[in-house]
């Protein structure tokens, strides 16, 4: 008898323990946050809420890093960089509208978020969001500062002028 009670409080102990180690690591998992593979493995939970919002969106998953983007310019390649900040509403409302006009004109256009990536204002010289860059041999060749013209508005540029812009450069962008 006095066995059986030692066999019993030994399975209670190991399932007790077991209980413990699993509840800590659940803890542990929930307290680090998922990671975004799109902002290069930063937490999800360090990065502005306008951004964790935009995260499973598909017209924001073509981000590039700082990092990337150096290596473009240094490489010396031809391409386009949308310049926009995740909590600017002349970008949310651009942004829909330009990306698959990009993927139709069979262009790759690298999106930089400005919000997540402050060092872009200054690095790029970038005043106003969205801004849309074309890069030729790794040095600005153009840019188109503002979104879409809103009705009412005196400012901003049609689909068109997006168009025509992409359209412009589009056979020398390496990929």
């Amino acid at each position: 008898m006095n066995r059986k009670k030692k066999n019993n409080y030994t399975s209670l102990y190991a399932f007790g323990g077991v209980f413990v180690v699993l509840v800590a690591a659940l803890v542990i998992l929930n307290l680090s946050g998922g990671k975004s593979d799109l902002y290069g493995g930063k937490k999800i939970s360090s990065l502005n809420p306008a951004t964790q919002e935009l995260l499973n969106d598909p017209n924001y998953q073509n981000i590039i890093l700082p990092d990337q983007l150096k290596d473009k310019v240094n490489n010396k390649e031809n391409f386009f960089v949308y310049f926009f900040a995740s909590d600017c509403p002349h970008c949310r409302a651009t942004t829909p509208e330009l990306m698959p006009l990009a993927s139709d004109a069979g262009v790759m256009l690298h999106q930089y978020n400005l919000r997540e990536y402050q060092e872009g204002w200054r690095e790029y010289n970038i005043e106003f969001t969205p801004t849309l860059v074309y890069f030729e041999n790794g040095v600005e060749k153009e840019r188109m500062v503002g979104g879409l013209k809103q009705e009412g508005a005196a400012e901003g540029y049609s689909l068109d002028d997006f168009k025509q812009f992409l359209d412009k450069y589009k056979g020398s962008v390496t990929k």
